[in-house]
């Protein structure tokens, strides 16, 4: 039987039975549509593991894809799924335009059912562009020039997560928004519906294992909302924080069935999950489930070497998870990326807590801000019903508002997508612009990445020394925005290049401060986490980074994963 590369199920929260992946090889061609070569989806061609590995700039490129509709489904309805395509891209299916989309970060789909016939070929077609010279779009950390220097990394193109295509019944369940009510010891399910308005919704709720609570409601109408209380449903745990909570020491998952059921049958089934956990500050702390949290994070940029910004497998996923918390993280900052929701899956389930961010823009435009605030709204629709984002990063050290310090509109911008997450997303917090430069989110997060500790100390003794530096020379706040009660969290530091002298790429590479012995860098690392773990204003930090990238060389991880100290030794630095 063949492997298909990344061939688990791409939407790990909103599971249905009957579907098939579109990974694997499709035919390929930049520029032109004449299909001379082969590619492996859902690798980029810049990628080894594409089968391609050019990393040339290509503007254009093609992708075709032939297969066949199981006849066991003739009768449902077909829906076809792109993870994310960078950036814009036409789709064709057996020559009829079914639908463009514009966004390289954020996953869509379209119905294909009167596009198709069962039992004959299928033919789907897409023509991508990306420009790389295009500054105006949200790319993050791919670089405009061809080869990776500094802080910025390979240039991406094309399908880069997974294809799949998923039969539904006529009518169907469109998506669950589930809602933690913490306090209340409650969930709320907001749930939209396509097809007939006549049906019964049914949730049946589990907990370890056991059926703790079911409804069933008439529907009425495509959408509506109802909660279900939980404090009564599992009375062999006398106590909800204890037994029930989610955290990343006791990562607990309530799974859910969700039922469509018409006349006689059942026309729609989906599997899901969600945590109970709350995210607040209380008197300018932060708090998880209304109890003090200190966050211990570190920076993950989520790339690999033969694979870039699509991990090799499900598998590399679990392995970072699993590294991180061996060296005593809590969580991780998701950097400059929107990530694979199979990733967030598995820290859901793993328990760690994530920051989610979007790749910036370097430009500021009215271009640029409309492709933002869209791209921005699919990112906080798809990931909400994951318990392990705890703070959504619209903005990172100004990039894209470049003038926000003086410019009324770009601190408009940064404003109005503060606004419009927390009109989505209550739930969570919102760091405004992380770094510098803030206006109104709910941290107060600093980047400072001073190398020597006995320096570095002395930023974070007092709110009036923190607010005497300039991190990277900037302001922390924009006139008029001023701590309000906000947490303070050192969101980037360290970025300690650790390279053993005479390394072949020692020039070449790059990092904020270095070492060259492993010994001399576990000092190092042990020196500036003792200084945050001392400070009294401090309530988490984020350490510069996971893993090695591209030309940067300050991960404590290599870029295989390999560890540059013994995870015991940092989990030991880590816990102070």
């Amino acid at each position: 039987m063949q492997v298909v590369p990344r061939g688990e199920y791409p939407r790990p929260n909103f599971i249905r039975e009957h579907w098939l992946s579109l990974n694997g090889t499709w035919e390929f061609s930049f520029d032109q549509p004449i299909f001379n070569s082969q590619i492996t989806v859902p690798f980029v061609y810049e990628a080894a593991m594409s089968g391609i590995g050019d990393t040339a700039f290509h503007e254009t490129v093609w992708y075709r894809k032939r297969f066949m509709l199981d006849k066991q489904y003739d009768g449902h309805r077909v829906i076809l799924h792109f993870g994310a395509v960078d950036y814009f891209c036409e789709v064709r299916v057996n020559g009829d335009l079914v639908l463009t989309h514009e966004g390289g970060q954020t996953s869509f789909s379209v119905d294909i059912t009167d596009n198709v016939q069962f039992g004959s070929e299928t033919v789907v077609m897409l023509k991508v562009n990306d420009d790389p010279y295009d500054m105006e779009i949200p790319r993050g950390k791919q670089y405009w020039e061809e080869k990776p220097k500094s802080i910025f990394y390979m240039h991406s193109c094309g399908i880069w997560q997974s294809v799949w295509i998923e039969y539904v019944p006529q009518s169907y369940i469109a998506s669950v928004r589930i809602t933690p009510l913490f306090d209340e010891k409650a969930v709320k399910f907001d749930y939209r519906l396509v097809g007939e308005k006549d049906h019964v919704f049914e949730t049946e709720l589990f907990f370890e294992g056991l059926s703790i609570a079911s409804i069933a409601i008439n529907t009425k109408s495509l959408k509506g909302s109802f909660k279900i209380l939980l404090q009564d449903t599992a009375q062999r745990h006398w106590n909800f924080y204890e037994d029930m909570a989610w955290s990343p020491e006791n990562p607990r998952l309530f799974d859910v069935n969700f039922r469509l059921k018409g006349s006689f049958s059942v026309a729609d089934e989906v599997q899901s999950y969600f945590g109970m956990r709350k995210i607040s500050i209380e008197n300018g702390i932060f708090m998880l489930n209304n109890r003090p949290y200190f966050q211990r994070l570190v920076l993950d940029q989520g790339y690999w070497p033969e694979s870039l910004m699509t991990a090799p497998s499900d598998d590399s996923f679990i392995e970072d998870i699993k590294l991180t918390k061996a060296m005593g993280f809590n969580g991780v900052r998701k950097h400059q990326k929107v990530e694979d929701p199979r990733f967030l899956f598995h820290a859901d389930r793993m328990g760690l807590l994530v920051w989610g961010e979007i790749g910036s823009a370097h430009n500021y435009s009215i271009s640029y801000a409309s492709r933002m605030y869209k791209e921005w709204m699919d990112v906080l629709v798809r990931d909400y019903n994951h318990p392990c984002i705890v703070v959504w990063t619209p903005l990172n050290e100004s990039w894209g508002i470049q003038e926000v310090l003086t410019s009324k509109e770009q601190q408009a911008h940064c404003n109005a997508l503060v606004q419009m997450t927390k009109s989505i997303d209550g739930t969570r917090l919102v760091v405004d612009n992380d770094g510098w430069e803030h206006t109104y989110g709910d941290i107060w997060s600093v980047h400072d990445y001073e190398g020597n500790a006995e320096e570095f100390a002395k930023h974070y003794l007092t709110t009036n020394a923190l607010l005497s530096f300039k991190p990277a020379g900037k302001e922390h706040f924009i006139n008029g925005y001023t701590l309000n009660g906000k947490p303070i969290l050192v969101s980037e530091f360290g970025g300690i290049k650790f390279i053993e002298e005479g390394s072949a790429d020692s020039q070449e590479s790059w990092g904020y401060t270095a070492d060259t012995t492993a010994e001399s860098f576990e000092k190092h690392l042990a020196s500036l986490f003792k200084a945050l773990q001392a400070s009294s204003i401090v309530q988490g930090y984020c350490y510069t980074q996971l893993t090695d990238v591209a030309t940067e060389r300050n991960g404590l991880l290599t870029e295989k994963r390999e560890p540059k100290i013994p995870v015991e030794s940092m989990k030991k630095i880590n816990e102070g």
